[in-house]
């Protein structure tokens, strides 16, 4: 199996720490309002990631954040009258009800900021004693310049980044021994939450609750670490450099950074207006449509989210489904294993190859093809139940399925006896659509899928 590293910009075959186990931290959510689609694209696609190894036979320990202290969470909830705890709740809540409608496994931890604020302190002071980090008017600063290969993982370079601040007159920067330093704590604001620490009162900055939540939960080293790739600098970046300056050790082996969604071309963003929550985008998309195609593109690759593509979506979803519902299992056994065989290897080699997807699919496609074509049996179900396990896909069970057919041929029945042909051909074009047949016979109405 292969990985793109972003650190190194290059394949590299995956070796984990431990043999047959993967430790894998990837950014959650700053909860402060409902997940955007950019979110759920990263959620999905490091699913799939989880998922596809899974399959290949690792035990994933899978961490993913929130960030639960933030200036927006804050401001949100002293706008509320309420804490900030009682405001991010919320949004945590609302972050399970998504990513459960899009049936993503919950991740094996989810912790939260608020929760890892005395190791974050005793992290903070051990990089301050080391000389890595300094105390200025109750803030306490990372000193850049200490750190080796500083934004090696943004192919960027300290000169680059000193040359561009170079300009700055504010007022924080004035305390900084240089404009690159990055914040480590931030002393309490009137109205602020706040914790007391041995430089002063206030709350840890950002960049450092991931790297301590990700050392707390599995060690000093972990295999692979993953967000999206607006994420590489500065909180990637920063993680690297404080968490190695702390621990004199390699954060991660494997950085692994997912594409942006696009909205008709556009980068998606508030102040385009094409910013689209999937809270609100569920009411009007079926869940398994979105799963579907947030799935389905490589996860490097930048995902360009139009009304088209989730309709292309529906449809191969369509074609999927009838030709699941078509099997027979191990009542007509004309498989040909040595076919069966050929695509579980072409698929695999697909998916090895930096989770490919995309070629993992036509892979899939050709599967379905031959399905058609009238192989079953109990290897081929057992193979299309591991695909559609990767890919998040559940169907309705054949029972709840067939209910739902029947009562809907029923309501043709009843249109017809009532001479009310318009709705009696608008639910066989219902029932069409869906992959169902009707055919009317003296003995009443038979149907099949296609």
């Amino acid at each position: 199996m292969k990985i793109y590293n972003t650190y190194t910009r290059q394949l590299e075959t995956f070796q984990p720490i431990e043999t047959g186990k993967v430790k894998m931290y990837v950014c959650g959510p700053t909860v402060y309002n409902y997940i955007h689609v950019g979110n759920a694209r990263s959620v999905v696609a490091f699913d799939v990631i989880r998922k596809y190894m899974e399959y290949r036979g690792f035990e994933v320990n899978y961490i993913s954040n929130f960030t639960d202290l933030d200036d927006k969470i804050i401001n949100g909830a002293n706008a509320e009258q309420i804490s900030t705890t009682a405001f991010s709740e919320r949004y945590i809540k609302a972050f399970y009800e998504d990513t459960d409608a899009l049936n993503v496994k919950r991740a094996n931890q989810n912790p939260k900021a608020s929760e890892f604020i005395a190791p974050m302190i005793e992290f903070i002071q051990e990089l301050i004693d080391k000389g890595y980090a300094y105390v200025a008017q109750g803030d306490v600063y990372f000193r850049v310049a200490k750190s080796k290969d500083y934004a090696k993982l943004a192919n960027k370079n300290l000169a680059e980044l000193l040359d561009g601040a170079s300009g700055r007159t504010d007022e924080e920067t004035s305390r900084k021994e240089s404009p690159a330093d990055f914040a480590l704590w931030k002393t309490a604001k009137t109205g602020e939450v706040s914790w007391q620490a041995p430089w002063g009162a206030g709350r840890p900055g950002w960049h450092i609750e991931c790297s301590v939540m990700a050392t707390s939960l599995l060690g000093n080293t972990i295999d692979i670490h993953g967000g999206g790739a607006d994420l590489e600098f500065p909180h990637h970046t920063n993680e690297i450099a404080q968490s190695e300056a702390k621990t004199g050790q390699k954060f991660a082996n494997y950085w692994m950074h997912n594409g942006f969604v696009n909205v008709d071309g556009e980068k998606m963003s508030k102040s385009l207006g094409n910013f689209t929550t999937v809270h609100e985008l569920l009411q009007m998309v079926n869940p398994r449509v979105l799963r579907f195609f947030l799935a389905t593109t490589h996860y490097r690759r930048p995902v360009n989210f139009t009304s088209e593509a989730l309709q292309d979506a529906e449809n191969n979803i369509k074609k999927i489904e009838n030709a699941y519902r078509n099997l027979s299992g191990a009542e007509n056994l004309l498989t040909d294993l040595s076919a069966l065989q050929n695509f579980q290897t072409d698929f695999q080699a697909a998916m090895d190859e930096d989770f490919n997807i995309a070629n993992g699919m036509t892979v899939f496609y050709d599967f379905i093809s031959w399905i058609n074509k009238g192989n079953n049996g109990p290897e081929v179900i057992a193979f299309f139940d591991q695909v559609l396990e990767i890919l998040g896909i559940k169907f309705d069970s054949e029972k709840d399925l067939d209910s739902e057919i029947e009562q809907l041929i029923e309501a043709r029945q009843v249109a017809r006896e009532m001479r009310d042909f318009a709705k009696s051909d608008e639910i066989r074009d219902q029932l069409k659509a869906q992959g169902i047949v009707l055919e009317d016979t003296k003995e009443g109405v038979r149907w099949h899928r296609e």
